[in-house]
């Protein structure tokens, strides 16, 4: 299997295992983790996922740029054509889409965390799939290295990656990773902010997971929703981006359950437990009385409620 995916205790794990071929996404690859992120998606029992590659030397050393033996390079090229004016249903620029799939199935949008553990290289693709689908980055200091790794081939990549690389770090350290191409190291990434932490080979999937396993005592459905406000709705005016996010948060103390175990748990010094129920639609309330109505509405304008 290109992959290996397992699902355990709400935390569901990547591995890319091709490590022969550096963990490249050759289609085999592209295909099962793109099954792999809609099962994660769609299953309400997965709260987290991680992503990482077998071995000690790659994460993923990007796509596989061996060009099939049966298609001449004319071919190739007129294929590349026709895919600018006539990409397929369902697809962008050509690539299948996965789940929330705007930049094609390689980068998905999960609505849910996604841990990267860096065993090894992450280059070109797989550099873009640590830009667009992981949320916290966690680097092996002895085999984590990064490279943009398409610009010294003469071409600036089909990808998402310069666009979110200069959204994600500071503009002259993306503009040196993207114009030199040259490799860094782990250190080098968390300096630039590229990851969160740097810990010893022997770390990193334990702190990979025990991240995992405390995201997964959070309240699901507002983890989830923190996580499409800041993707969806976190570019926008300060104002509009707000009155989104009292909207998204309305949503939630409605329709789900979580809002008041987190309060009730607070109120009684206990850990509070978190299961994402949805609660049902009830009757409207009562219309209050006058006296009622004076003392809400003293209450609404004092704030204290």
């Amino acid at each position: 299997m290109p992959i290996d995916y397992v699902k355990r205790d709400g935390v569901a794990t990547i591995t890319l295992n091709n490590p022969a071929k550096a963990n490249i996404l050759d289609k085999p690859t592209s295909d099962a983790i793109s099954e792999a992120w809609i099962d994660l998606w769609e299953d309400r029992h997965i709260r987290c996922a991680i992503v990482t590659g077998a071995g000690d030397r790659h994460f993923c050393g990007g796509h596989n740029l061996a060009p099939r033996p049966d298609l001449t390079a004319e071919e190739r090229e007129y294929l590349r054509t026709q895919r600018i004016y006539w990409p397929l249903a369902g697809t962008v620029h050509g690539q299948r889409t996965g789940v929330d799939g705007r930049m094609g199935d390689h980068y998905p949008r999960v609505w849910k965390p996604v841990i990267a553990a860096i065993n090894g290289w992450a280059a070109g693709a797989g550099l873009y799939m640590l830009l667009t689908s992981t949320d916290i980055r966690i680097a092996s200091a002895e085999h984590a290295r990064f490279k943009f790794g398409l610009l010294s081939q003469g071409w600036i990549g089909n990808g998402p990656g310069p666009a979110m690389l200069v959204r994600q770090l500071r503009y002259a350290d993306a503009m040196k990773i993207l114009l030199t191409d040259e490799a860094f190291d782990a250190q080098e990434a968390l300096r630039v902010g590229l990851v969160n932490e740097v810990v010893p080979h022997a770390d990193l999937m334990p702190r990979a997971e025990a991240l995992a396993r405390h995201i997964v005592t959070l309240p699901p459905a507002a983890v989830r929703m923190m996580k499409e406000f800041v993707i969806r709705f976190g570019n926008l005016p300060d104002d509009q981006a707000w009155h989104v996010q009292n909207l998204m948060n309305s949503l939630l103390m409605q329709t789900t359950m979580d809002a008041e175990e987190g309060r009730a748990a607070f109120n009684a010094k206990r850990p509070p437990d978190y299961t994402g129920t949805l609660r049902r639609r009830g009757e409207p309330w009562p219309e209050p009385s006058d006296d009622d109505a004076r003392r809400l509405d003293e209450a609404y304008r004092s704030g204290e409620y």
